[in-house]
């Protein structure tokens, strides 16, 4: 088993888990609509748009994994990372909906900034993996490194993505505290899953890998 960066690097079906993870999903996101439309929010207002963006990351990662996942996925991370996002969107729609402090208010240009973030969060992200994914269903591509599309603009420009979105969420609950939340999740993938996901990949590619290293910004476009 190729593990790196507490994920099973292998190919493989996990039927089982993808099955569980995205029903267990569903369970969260159920809970945090629940909470937008029916529970005790001072502000259901921001809380429903906040639940928004919720829908809108479940059906990315139901594509992500459906589709575009193609590697092992095992029962731990499928129940780990389910309880981290069932954390997460109920807690930003608390958050948001002012079930944790905070008075409520109107729209204002941070929540045009946010939902500008995460649209371009999920247009790097999703649309990163799907240049990917059309490139590898060809199989003369069949044990190559994808760096061309936006991986050419960063070795992990799906990562960068996801950072976006999630400032562009967090932002949006109008919370500044919320920001943690991006803060650590782009802290966990520059010193934990971009390093090891280097290394795994570095060992499959070989030179190819190495060569889009030393040409390519590793997390933000063009600058780092």
């Amino acid at each position: 088993m190729a593990t790196s960066g507490g994920v099973d690097r292998t190919h493989g079906a996990s039927t089982a888990q993808r099955v569980s993870f995205a029903l267990l999903h569903l369970v969260s996101l159920g809970l945090a609509g629940w909470l937008a439309f029916a529970g005790p929010l001072p502000d259901p207002a921001r809380g429903q748009a906040v639940f928004a963006v919720a829908v809108l990351y479940a059906l990315r990662q139901l594509l992500a994994l459906f589709v575009f996942l193609k590697r092992r996925i095992t029962w731990s991370e499928a129940l780990g990372l389910s309880v981290f996002l069932a954390v997460i969107e109920i807690g930003l729609v608390a958050a948001g909906g002012g079930l944790l402090g905070g008075a409520p208010r109107g729209a204002g240009w941070a929540d045009a900034a946010a939902l500008a973030l995460v649209v371009a969060g999920t247009v790097l992200g999703t649309g990163s993996e799907f240049q990917r994914w059309l490139w590898k269903r060809d199989p003369a591509h069949a044990g190559h490194c994808y760096t061309g599309g936006m991986f050419a603009w960063s070795m992990h420009i799906n990562y960068f993505g996801e950072t976006l979105m999630f400032t562009g969420w967090a932002l949006l609950t109008g919370r500044p505290w919320a920001l943690l939340l991006p803060l650590f999740i782009a802290l966990s993938f520059v010193f934990y899953h971009i390093p090891a996901l280097d290394a795994y990949l570095a060992g499959r590619y070989g030179k190819e890998f190495e060569d889009w290293r030393a040409r390519t910004a590793r997390f933000v476009p063009f600058l780092y």
